[in-house]
């Protein structure tokens, strides 16, 4: 009987997202209720070492284009490669993990299978071969259930909602060469850009983030070269930004912010949590000086444990937090390092 649940591989030189494993075990368990198999897609160039990691995690087989035409992420050739697979294998259901590529592919494979798309989807219930998958809608106030009735059903899953997989180092497989399907793509990759920051915000255990509060000390006083209040403004967020760094150093965590935040100019977008940023499931989510406008709930209302220093004791944030804490976070956030680092032993 062939595979009827397949999970994509999204990987990066050669090294898989920790997200797509998660794919690999929602694939598995759905397997198991269809009496089914699940077979790992992995797409790129010198890949082929991943598929043993996706027998850990629950696949039977692997399919590989390990293919120098592949060695650049082009959502063009992947989502061809997936597609010419797909027809051919005919599995019923293909879970991706929900980031840039993932959607990406997911979106223009549909298109070439002539099927839709479920994206971001937090639960998954099976009803026959059916998907019902649940997902947050209208910035996240509520969640809708929703299904494809097309074939196959491809839903992308967001990170770090399904919990951590568990890991089978005695399973095996079957590795199955495919063929890259690449011409025809004009799209070519020139060169990388390192983002800010060392750790990504989607896989990204515990986060700090911080908001227009952290331009809020006055007391600092700029350098004297410093003379447009604009500028000053940015100069004592960055101070502010410096001590959330700080704060996510000791814990290993990354760096988010507020929307608010990145349009004001204290931090680039490629920190922003939001519906218009990173949609992010940490475990632990410290909020610093964020007043909690939907727009930023959307995008991390589904942290475990949420954590608000805010100076205004009404602000949304609070409804949403486990604990909060009313004060400066300029006063906060280096107590709170402190006693982390003597906790921790830093």
């Amino acid at each position: 009987m062939a595979n009827t649940v397949w999970a994509y591989i999204d990987q990066f030189k050669g090294v898989a997202t920790p997200a797509s494993w998660e794919a690999v075990a929602v694939a598995r368990k759905l397997a198991d209720q269809l009496g089914s198999g699940v077979t790992a897609v992995i797409l790129g160039s010198g890949v082929e070492a991943l598929a043993a990691t996706a027998f850990h995690h629950g696949a039977d087989e692997a399919l590989v284009a390990d293919d120098p035409a592949l060695a650049d992420f082009r959502g063009g050739a992947y989502a061809a490669t997936l597609a010419a697979a797909a027809k051919s294998g005919s599995p019923v259901i293909i879970l991706f993990p929900t980031n840039s590529r993932g959607r990406e592919v997911a979106g223009m494979a549909a298109i070439d299978l002539n099927s839709g798309v479920i994206p971001d989807v937090t639960d998954i219930a099976l009803e026959g071969d059916q998907v019902v998958a649940t997902r947050p809608v209208y910035a996240g106030k509520l969640l809708a259930k929703v299904a494809c009735t097309a074939r196959p059903q491809l839903i992308t899953l967001r990170v770090r909602a399904f919990g951590k997989p568990a890991v089978d180092a005695g399973r095996t497989g079957t590795v199955t060469k495919i063929a890259a399907v690449a011409d025809g793509d004009k799209v070519k990759v020139t060169g990388y850009a390192e983002s800010e920051g060392r750790l990504s915000l989607t896989d990204a255990g515990v986060i700090v983030s911080g908001g227009r509060g952290t331009s809020n000390n006055a007391a600092l006083q700029p350098p004297a070269d410093i003379t447009d209040e604009k500028q000053k403004e940015i100069w004592r967020a960055q101070q502010g930004f410096k001590l959330i760094g700080e704060l996510a150093e000791t814990l290993g965590a990354a760096v988010g912010a507020s929307r608010a935040a990145v349009d004001a100019g204290y931090i680039p977008y490629s920190h922003q949590v939001g519906q218009t940023g990173k949609v992010v499931s940490p475990d632990l989510y410290i909020a610093c000086g964020i007043s909690g406008a939907i727009q930023h709930q959307a995008g991390m209302r589904s942290s475990k444990v949420i954590v608000a220093i805010n100076k205004d004791a009404e602000a949304p944030i609070f409804k949403l937090a486990r604990y909060g804490v009313v004060g400066d976070l300029h006063d906060i956030v280096p107590a709170l390092t402190k006693v982390m680092k003597e906790r921790l032993g830093k």
